[in-house]
């Protein structure tokens, strides 16, 4: 056993927790772990499946008494998103991470913990491993590339389930039940880049944004948190609605469903302009910091001047699609739902710039809990692209999880929760994807809930996980089992 988490409660879930941070397992990159879940359904003489996308399904038997019950699905995804603090040099293809613990919390350190959603694997390896608890059947479903689009859920294929109650142990707030989420697609547009040599006479300036939260682009997208990406946008623009620069290079952010909170752009600018850069640079920065002053207190704009010029720059064209789209592209909550008080309905995340050889490529991650406003949204990315000379693909198109007006483990989830805790647990729906609506949409009839303990700050390097929720959501988990009859 490893010695991290060895004294924490529940030993058996925080055991396979450690076990699982020590393998690498970001979006991709999951042969190491799915391999480890074959392992351990081999050394308990566990039926299990791994299909050619590298998901896993484990499935153990009814104990004495829920022969007859209904199978039921534990699921969750084995990848978690890779962030890290620049100047960490942390290897997400082969380190570990580097667990700590502080007061009731779960850190990993500089970079992302993986509790999202390694816990959920965890729960689910504990429950296989143990001859103490009443279950039903249970089918063990651990998803491949959850993260960047669903595409382990999607290649899944029916027949490896039989089960069709299913839990899903992806959620972030403990006593909060989801029964409906938003569906999404990843816009990719790609403006077209024509380079030039770059004049010996210009000046070549960094401009870097730093400082900022950043977080779950559908969790935390109500919170206004600042998108660097879009920050950069307003200094290009305000420098550019004065002066005519060339753009070098412009990348900001690394995975598209995380608010960025990192952006660099090299200006290449003639000398007498340099004075008015700086000032429209500084400009900027005052009001970011004025209009970010609850949610982003640290926010910064660094900016000097290159020791060596760059070999090339985009033409005054390419410079100017790329500014423009940047600046004109939407991000954030475009509608709230009326249905439910304080639930986002649609949004768009500018998560990733990148500047290419051919091409400046922008990646936005769209979600909305209604099929014709996502929809509307791309429309309105293709529409933004095209005036300026790009093209959008789209990716990753995973379905809403609807509404289940008569759904049985919904009653029983609130009546164990309202018998162990005296009071009602929050039924509500959530702004992100869950692979609940996929599922819905593949197996036909699924009657599924997502619940799970206290995360904080994912998709973040300070990620950071309740150890007290997690106690209690493993007690509360192994309670609806028990009476899933």
């Amino acid at each position: 056993m490893l010695e991290m988490l060895k004294d924490l409660q529940p030993v058996e879930v925080f055991k396979y927790f450690e076990k699982l941070s020590q393998i690498p397992r970001g979006s991709g990159n999951e042969k190491e772990v799915s391999d480890y879940l074959v392992s351990f359904a081999k050394e308990y003489s566990l039926e299990f499946v791994q299909d050619s996308a590298l998901n896993v399904v484990i499935k153990k038997k009814a104990t004495p008494g829920y022969e007859n019950s209904p199978t039921v699905v534990l699921q969750g995804h084995m990848d978690m998103v890779c962030e890290k603090n620049i100047g960490n040099e942390h290897d997400f293809t082969k380190d570990p991470l580097k667990l700590r613990v502080i007061d009731d919390m779960i850190y990993a350190t500089g970079t992302t913990l993986g509790a999202d959603n390694g816990i959920a694997v965890a729960m689910g390896l504990a429950i296989l491993a143990s001859n103490e608890y009443q279950h039903p059947a249970i089918e063990l479903l651990v998803t491949t590339s959850e993260e960047t689009g669903m595409d382990g859920a999607m290649a899944l294929d029916p027949k490896n389930i039989e089960g069709r109650t299913l839990i899903n142990i992806d959620s972030e707030e403990e006593g909060t039940l989801l029964v409906s989420c938003a569906g999404g697609v990843t816009a990719k547009t790609l403006i077209p880049a024509a380079w030039e040599p770059v004049d010996a006479n210009l000046v070549p300036y960094i401009i870097k944004i730093r400082g900022l939260k950043g977080g779950h682009s559908g969790m935390e997208i109500d919170k206004e948190r600042g998108n660097t990406n879009k920050l950069m946008g307003r200094i290009l623009m305000s420098v550019l609605s004065e002066i005519d620069f060339r753009l070098s290079s412009l990348n900001g952010g690394s995975k598209r469903n995380a608010i960025p909170r990192e952006t660099d752009a090299v200006i290449m600018v003639k000398a007498e302009d340099k004075a008015l850069v700086e000032k429209r640079i500084s400009d900027c920065e005052a009001l970011f910091t004025s209009e970010l002053r609850t949610q982003d207190p640290d926010v910064r704009v660094e900016f000097e001047v290159l020791p060596t010029l760059p070999p090339e720059m985009l033409t005054k064209e390419s410079t100017n699609n790329g500014v423009n789209y940047l600046y004109l592209v939407i991000n954030g909550v475009t509608s709230m739902s009326m249905d439910i008080k304080g639930l986002v309905e649609s949004s768009l995340n500018l998560g990733v710039v990148s500047t290419l050889e051919d091409s400046i490529e922008f990646i936005s991650s769209i979600r909305s809990s209604v099929r014709s406003l996502k929809n509307e949204l791309l429309n309105r990315l293709v529409v933004t692209a095209k005036l300026n000379g790009g093209t959008v693909v789209t990716e990753s198109v995973y379905p809403e999880w609807a509404y289940n007006p008569t759904s049985k483990i919904r009653t029983i989830f609130e009546d164990v929760y309202a018998k162990m805790y005296g009071k009602k647990p929050h039924i509500t729906a959530i702004h992100a994807g869950l692979e609940c609506g996929l599922f819905a949409e593949k197996f036909g009839e699924m009657d599924a809930i997502s619940f799970g303990p206290n995360l904080y700050d994912v998709h973040t390097p300070n990620e950071h996980m309740s150890i007290s929720s997690v106690q209690r959501t493993w007690e509360y988990l192994l309670e609806i089992l028990k009476n899933l009859h």
